[in-house]
């Protein structure tokens, strides 16, 4: 008798390797398939792949890791992984079309598809501008200011980031393989935190097809991803303090994990994102025929409808005034006749594909159910399967196929428990009327939307800034984060369901508690604050950043500390200059006659710089003083070597402070001195920040600033 054949499984990619059941040491042969569990395309339930992990020594994927990653990311500076990160998303790009298709079979359309690729290859994008922009080329990072702890300042505190010692592990839903993936994957990776990635299995699939493009790129260093597919029960046993894990998913998988003792007791960093029943709150004035009550219900069908309602951040709870009730009813049933095509997401003219599997299709209708005979009206929608566009463009009922229509639910009692407490992770989304008191109250939205215990996201739509001020003032420490939407950002806002990765993603109480992306605040999730003491010299080793007091050498004038045959540091190239190379100017007095003439070339006449009277009268100033901008001009003018060299251009100021005020008679002096020192990656110069420091003649500060300048990283353009 002929044996079926089985399909192929979902590779696991471990140790720098391919790896499937069959690689096991004594696996059976062709003669007796391992077995494995089945995934189906979303929308014709035909077999796709098998997918298991048994077998797989998750120990020395862990241990893997923590050597070989760490080691060879360890190899690059934070600029050099961010380049690296850069060069992947271009590389993804030119791959998106095989995603699309693979994607299609998990039921996403194309829109789908591009929200969940083309966004995860935009995090990457994001993450390699932020990384080069705003954190140093280097491995360690400073947080805030320095403290001094003691009188000389011989003894300094401060805060670093290092990056932790071992693995990320992320354990991800099935909604967004891709996207999911890589959200958590580019932070940790400009960390230089080697990341392991356990996919849903019902997409798994596509997470792997995005692996294996992102391994033939040939750009990420060895240790640096690896790719558990199937289940992976004790992953986390095999964790310790070293490691982390990010977690999207159900709340009860995240209690689970919680409780387990690697992470309760034995300090493994644990991040989540779980359910969330977010909330679309319509303001009173948000009356029908106005720009806002259009935007609120095409963000309402968008997110019911994208993705078949599989998002986390998906609208659950339309929140509106009793008023409008059923105006919004009857606006989103007729979007929904209008704009949704439910089918097979490879035909022409769908716009909602099949449910992830038949797996989450029956839990959805459960939900709906529980949410029916709790109190809930259905007003638009059916459980029945529905009449669906097949790919040959045929509509018919399709057995096994994941698809479901939309549903609106009405809750006549907005504060009945189950609208609160089920979630349908579908396109299911329930209205709720408040009272709005003649439009004047929005207490009660506030209280109706806080009885979904912690939220990803809210979208509060109004035009009255009164209205959005006590609304935003009473959700956001319920929710974190919410969409403000009214007609001056109906056409750009990037949408209620769409986290951004400059802004955080999480939420508190029953969203799990966690925070991913937020910019460059995820990098530092996968990084250890250490707070470090000791003297200036040695601070300034360890950060790569020189701190007041620790050893210069500068050029200038030797009455205040310039060395003899020191070079002016503007001579120098980056492969020359040293932290703590610097110069320091002699006085210049400042006359009144000065005074008055830059008042009067700039049109900065303020009385502080022309009435003498008015400025004694003044408790800050002695009399007439000069100008700071002034004084910053002579500083120039006195640190600046002006012949064409190494230093290309000065392209500003930070943290500009004038301190003491100076008076005609009094003089200035400066001192510069190479703070920062940040070799482009991509470029042949790189920048310089320079510590500024004006004094008086009796040697009191009187401004202190970082000057940044672009500088040749060799004697080339003026050699």
């Amino acid at each position: 008798m002929a044996t079926a054949t089985k399909a192929e499984f979902v590779p696991s990619y471990i140790q720098d390797a391919w790896w499937t059941p069959a690689d096991m040491p004594g696996a059976p042969d062709s003669g007796a398939p391992v077995e494995g569990t089945e995934v189906r395309d979303a929308s014709t339930g035909v077999v796709l792949a098998q997918v298991s992990a048994e077998g797989l020594d998750l120990a020395a994927a862990v241990e893997h890791g923590r050597t070989v990653g760490q080691a060879e990311l360890g190899r690059l500076t934070i600029h050099e992984r961010a380049l690296k990160l850069r060069d992947l998303a271009v590389f993804l790009n030119d791959r998106r079309q095989e995603l699309y298709a693979v994607s299609a079979q998990t039921g996403a359309t194309t829109i789908d598809s591009m929200a969940d690729i083309d966004g995860g290859i935009g995090v990457l994008f994001t993450f390699s501008s932020k990384g080069r922009r705003e954190l140093p080329n280097a491995n360690v990072i400073v947080e805030g200011p320095v403290e001094v702890l003691s009188k000389d300042g011989s003894f300094l505190g401060e805060h670093v980031y290092t990056r932790i010692p071992g693995v990320a592990v992320q354990i991800n839903a099935f909604n967004f393989p891709v996207w999911g993936m890589l959200e958590k994957f580019a932070p940790a990776f400009i960390a230089g935190v080697p990341t392991i990635v356990k996919p849903a299995t019902p997409s798994g699939y596509l997470a792997e097809a995005a692996v294996r493009a992102m391994l033939e790129s040939g750009i990420l260093p060895n240790g640096s991803l690896q790719l558990v597919s199937g289940a992976a029960r004790d992953l986390v046993d095999r964790l310790d303090y070293r490691d982390m894990v990010s977690f999207t998913g159900s709340a009860s998988t995240a209690k689970v994990l919680r409780s387990h003792p690697n992470i309760a007791d034995g300090g493994v960093r644990f991040t989540a994102e779980t359910d969330s029943l977010n909330a679309a709150i319509l303001g009173p004035d948000a009356v029908p025929g106005t720009p806002e009550f259009d935007a609120f219900i095409k963000s309402v069908v968008t997110e019911m409808t994208v993705k078949a309602g599989q998002k986390c951040t998906s609208i659950r709870r339309v929140i509106v005034p009793h008023e409008v009730r059923g105006a919004v009813i009857d606006a989103i049933g007729d979007r929904l006749s209008e704009r949704v095509v439910v089918g097979d997401p490879r035909a022409e003219g769908v716009t909602m594909g099949a449910l992830a599997s038949l797996e989450q299709l029956a839990d959805v209708r459960s939900a709906v159910a529980e949410m029916l005979a709790a109190g809930g009206e259905l007003a638009w929608g059916t459980l029945a399967a529905p009449a669906v566009t097949r790919a040959d463009g045929s509509v018919a009922v399709v057995e096994r196929g994941a698809f479901m229509s939309p549903v609106l639910l009405d809750w006549a009692d907005a504060e009945a428990p189950a609208v609160h407490t089920v979630e349908a992770f579908g396109p299911v989304a329930g209205v709720l009327g408040y009272d709005s008191h003649d439009g004047g109250d929005v207490t009660e939205a506030v209280r109706l939307a806080a009885l979904g215990a912690g939220s990803l996201v809210a979208t509060v739509c109004t035009n009255d800034p009164d209205v959005a001020r006590q609304l935003v003032t009473g959700i956001a420490a319920h929710h974190g984060r919410v969409l403000l939407l009214n007609r001056e950002d109906a056409r750009t806002s990037t949408g209620h369901g769409s986290p951004v990765p400059h802004l955080v993603h999480g939420g508190p109480g029953r969203a799990g508690g966690g925070e991913e992306l937020g910019g460059i605040r995820s990098v530092q999730h996968h990084m250890q604050r250490t707070a470090i003491q000791g003297s200036p010299n040695m601070l300034t080793a360890v950060t790569g950043v020189w701190h007041t007091g620790a050893d210069r050498t500068a050029a200038g004038d030797p009455e205040f500390g310039a060395v003899s045959g020191a070079v002016h540091p503007f001579r120098k190239s980056l492969a020359e200059l040293r932290l703590g190379d610097a110069f320091a100017s002699g006085l210049r007095r400042v006359t009144l006659a000065d005074i008055t003439a830059f008042a009067n070339s700039t049109g900065d006449t303020f009385y502080a710089h022309t009435d003498a009277g008015a400025a004694e009268r003044n408790p800050f100033f002695p009399g007439i003083v000069a100008h700071g901008y002034l004084l910053v001009s002579w500083a120039a003018g006195l640190f600046v070597e002006p012949a064409p060299g190494p230093v290309l251009a000065n392209y500003g100021l930070e943290s500009l402070r004038f301190i003491t005020p100076v008076a005609a008679g009094d003089s200035i002096r400066v001192t510069l001195t190479a703070k920062k020192i940040t070799p482009r990656v991509t470029d042949e110069y790189g920048e310089v920040c320079w510590d500024a420091i004006l004094h008086n003649q009796n040697g009191e500060t009187v401004a202190s600033y970082d000057v940044l300048t672009l500088v040749e990283k060799e004697h080339t353009i003026y050699a």
